[in-house]
């Protein structure tokens, strides 16, 4: 196990250690701002040291999944969305469904690509919670959701065209 893994390892505990802190405190920043650097840092660093491997992006894919949950359950109760922008997220996290469970009928393994787009839309992620404290919630969210509707059917489509 690589110094990365290590890294992607901690950031899936580090992101449960959130559901123990009060949302937009200083515990919930510290863990926060752990799990978004452990993010920037794990893919480089196994590139660096020739530790890349598909199981290693697996485990960032898993760890990005248990981080965005785990936020989405302590911050959506603090901030109030238009239900447009609930049906818009609803509608992004069923074509990531579609996309997961359609790569795994054609490839019959879990098939995650680390789009451009997809990395796009992390980074908005997980610039929002800092977004939402000085403007609007609409505006950064619908900026998400609509970068992260491209990702999303771009994911679809490279999954059932062009990844074998």
């Amino acid at each position: 196990m690589g110094l990365a893994n290590l890294l992607t390892i901690s950031r899936i505990i580090i992101s449960l250690a959130i559901l123990f802190c009060q949302p937009f405190t200083p515990c919930f920043w510290a863990c926060y701002a752990w799990c978004g650097l452990s993010d920037m840092l794990d893919g480089p660093i196994a590139r660096k040291t020739g530790s890349a491997s598909r199981k290693g992006a697996i485990l960032d894919s898993i760890a990005d999944f248990v981080f965005v949950v785990v936020c989405c359950v302590k911050i959506f109760p603090e901030v109030t969305l238009p239900t447009w922008l609930w049906i818009w997220i609803a509608a992004i996290a069923l074509i990531k469904l579609i996309n997961v469970i359609s790569g795994f009928v054609k490839h019959h393994q879990l098939v995650m690509p680390h789009t451009l787009a997809n990395k796009i839309t992390g980074v908005l992620l997980f610039a929002w919670p800092v977004a939402i404290q000085f403007v609007s919630l609409s505006v950064p969210t619908a900026v998400i959701c609509a970068v992260a509707t491209f990702a999303a059917v771009q994911e679809g489509h490279l999954i059932r065209t062009t990844l074998d």
